[in-house]
């Protein structure tokens, strides 16, 4: 009854009685719990660690091998029990410095270490056996091979270690090999591996083909799938899911729906993990229909299957569908947000984007690098600088500075709000700079006009030893182009090809063709189109036809609007370059006939729009607006405007205005361009000194450009426009573009 009392009395309570018991007991009265038993009986790695510390300060065997190997098992039970990492490390180490490891727990060991999600932990209980002479079995070796992320010396070495002592030929050890060589990325030793098994069973196959599809083989993986089958193995819901998904990512829609039948005609069970995978090949592939039927037919719906509907519809352009799935989906994961996120980004609603990255911050969903990147790219596309400021501290706040591809993102960003010394201040104080860090300041400064600060940049990218690549040659012929550099846009096409062996594409050409018709060299850039070595797409015809709009080249211009039309007849761009090339020449009846031909196929011409953000808040202007709520005191301010121009000899450009009306009327159409609005809006709204930002979806017309040269220079201001193809910086009646635009 004594023993059994005191074993279980408090652990604490036991080692108080250690002090004031006189030793040695009488012999008539039973002997105390011994300490190794206590430490059996304990109930939690606390008590554990007490008794353990006891057994150190009272001069007890130090090697924790003396300790009976139910105390490490026990130990071992208890840390898998225990939410916190450190009690599984107190095991490991208690078992790793062990002069004698026990080699009937060094399995068990090592199951926990990997079990932990530590692959580190794996590696170094596995080189502590290594060390202590345990011979690793057919058990232990596998939970090695799983647990290599990276580094093909330890996966090789457990590997030799498998063949010395035969086990390389052992179905387990082999599947285990298959994966880590497949997980390192070196699938040729992984396929190597499978194709000597013995023995495959479904495991083996769904290891090499989760492989594949890991490492982007995804045909790769649908050959294995039709050799799996072949050799009468029957694939699970999990193999099939996987052989989907490279269906779904190789867009290869004729697998996909090969597959389904497969599924269908087998009779498999097609449970909400299958159909999920199901429904995200359909979307992938671009066959909502399918998916949308597959996807009806699900109850309940998973979060799943309602990101891919939502990544599908968005993918598609069909965001208000999207908007609605994602709306009714009960629970959101950053997946789901995410792609919600990107779908307004790539359709050009960047609004709505950052207004759902707001929602996505009020539910507490926390952010990845690609849902920042998303946002970044919002952003980008609305010009808005307060928000990128915003973004920006968003992204320092929350550790995502040191990311590569954010810091790049950054820099386009703030180049496209027109901010280059922000853009310039994150390029500077980046501590590593790839080819797309370097294209991306190059970008910038060729959108803001500044052709030498691109060249001068590029000259400090070869310094060290960066290589351009093709995407880097775009925005310096774009630099060169915007700035009138043509022997330099000259020297790097030819560059390009003879030092760097980059074949030109068809977006070079493209620039090389804008750059010459810029410079009113026509037929030097129609030779240029003649001497291509493929045929010319939209980019290279409609570089043409730009620059005929400039020159007034009608035959040119006609050349290229019907090359432009038979390539893509919905091109609403050719139409209205052809148009304004006519209407400068006066040929309204050539006008008409463009613009009923448009009327006929259904083309609509883009509506000029212009924004501009005011606290936080962006302000959208059309031609003529009387839809925003302070529209009365717009046109009073328009009207200011202009009396004040009209006394330095401003008078509206009727000439920019390509419609057949009279004079008059033109001159007043001329006045109510949304960027002169939104001017005015940023007048009202602004103080003395203080600059105005102004985006605009299309070309900013000359009229335009000379009134906000004035309005620079008459009211003291620094006006920054940027329209669709580059930045305007306005500042004492003088545009950095120099009239070169």
């Amino acid at each position: 009854m004594l023993l059994y009392s005191l074993t279980k009395l408090p652990l604490f309570f036991f080692l108080l009685m250690e002090t004031i018991i006189p030793r040695p007991f009488p012999t008539a009265l039973p002997s105390p719990p011994t300490l190794s038993h206590l430490l059996l009986t304990a109930a939690s790695i606390p008590q554990v660690k007490q008794l353990h510390a006891h057994l150190l300060r009272s001069g007890g065997n130090l090697d924790p091998s003396s300790f009976p190997p139910r105390f490490l098992s026990k130990l071992l039970s208890l840390s898998l029990s225990s939410p916190s990492s450190s009690s599984l490390d107190y095991a490991l180490s208690v078992f790793l410095h062990s002069q004698n490891p026990n080699p009937n727990l060094s399995n068990r060991v090592l199951r926990a270490a990997l079990r932990s999600g530590d692959p580190n932990r794996t590696l170094l209980t596995y080189g502590r056996f290594r060390r202590a002479g345990l011979i690793p079995d057919r058990f232990s070796l596998p939970a090695v091979f799983r647990a290599v992320k990276g580094g093909s010396g330890v996966v090789r070495e457990a590997h030799g270690v498998a063949a010395k002592l035969g086990f390389d030929a052992d179905p387990f050890v082999q599947t285990a090999m298959v994966g880590a060589y497949a997980g390192i990325r070196i699938v040729e030793d992984a396929r190597g591996m499978f194709d000597r098994m013995a023995q495959r069973d479904l495991v083996a196959w769904g290891v090499m083909l989760d492989g594949y599809c890991q490492t982007g083989l995804y045909s790769e993986a649908l050959l294995l799938f039709e050799e799996m089958k072949s050799s009468g193995i029957v694939p699970d819901q999990v193999i099939l899911a996987t052989v989907l998904s490279a269906c779904g990512r190789s867009r290869n829609l004729m697998a996909g729906k090969a597959l389904h039948s497969y599924i269908l005609e087998s009779n498999i069970s097609i449970d909400a993990h299958l159909r999920s995978a199901l429904i995200n090949m359909y979307t992938n592939c671009g066959s909502m229909e399918m998916a949308q039927r597959l996807y009806d037919e699900m109850s309940p719906k998973n979060i799943v299957a309602s990101t891919a509907m939502v990544f599908g519809y968005a993918k598609m352009d069909k965001i208000a569908t999207a908007r609605c799935i994602f709306d009714q989906m009960p629970s959101k994961d950053l997946v789901s947000w995410s792609a919600m996120i990107s779908g307004y980004a790539e359709s050009e609603q960047p609004n709505e984007a950052l207004k759902l990255f707001s929602e996505m911050q009020v539910s507490g969903t926390k952010p990845d690098e690609i849902t920042m990147l998303s946002v970044i790219s919002a952003c980008a596309n609305l010009g808005a600088l307060d928000q990128a400021k915003w973004i920006q501290n968003f992204v320092d706040k929350h550790g995502f500075h040191g990311i590569l591809s954010i810091s790049n993102a950054l820099i386009d960003m703030f180049s496209k709000c027109g901010s280059l010394a922000h853009a310039c201040k994150i390029f500077y104080e980046m501590p590593r700079r790839n080819v797309i860090t370097w294209t991306s300041m190059i970008t910038g400064f060729a959108m803001h006009g500044d052709g030498k600060s691109a060249l001068a940049l590029f000259d400090c990218m070869k310094s060290e030893g960066v290589e351009p690549n093709g995407v880097t040659f775009i925005s310096l012929l774009y630099a060169c182009s915007h700035a009138g550099l043509v022997e330099e846009g000259r020297s790097l096409f030819r560059s390009m090809v003879q030092k760097y062996k980059l074949e030109p594409k068809q977006e070079h050409y493209g620039c090389m063709v804008d750059l010459l018709g810029r410079a009113r060299l026509l037929q030097e850039a129609f030779q240029l189109i003649e001497s291509m070595p493929f045929r010319p797409n939209v980019i290279v015809w409609g570089s043409l036809l730009g620059a005929s709009r400039i020159d007034g080249d009608i035959e040119h211009g006609e050349l290229a609007a019907k090359k432009i039309l038979e390539l893509d007849p919905d091109h609403d761009g050719a139409y209205v370059l052809l148009s304004n090339i006519y209407a400068k020449a006066g040929r309204w009846d050539d006008v008409r006939e463009v613009r009923k031909l448009m009327k006929h196929r259904g083309v609509s011409k883009e509506k000029g729009c212009s924004w501009m953000e005011l606290n936080g808040n962006v302000h959208e202007f059309l031609m003529g607006d009387e839809s925003h709520p302070r529209h009365k005191e717009i046109y009073l301010k328009l009207d200011e405007v202009v009396k004040e121009l009209e006394t330095l000899g401003y008078s509206p450009d009727a000439g920019s205005v390509l419609v057949d009306l009279h004079e008059e009327e033109k001159s007043e159409a001329v006045l109510l361009h949304s960027e002169k609005l939104a001017l005015s809006f940023g007048l009202i709204n602004s103080g003395p000194g203080s600059c105005i930002r102004v985006m605009k979806n299309i070309r900013v017309c000359e009229d335009c450009h000379s009134f906000m040269k004035l309005v620079s220079k008459v009211y003291e201001r620094e006006i920054v426009l940027r329209d669709r193809t580059r930045f305007h910086h306005f500042k004492d009646g003088v545009c950095s573009c120099t009239d070169f635009w």
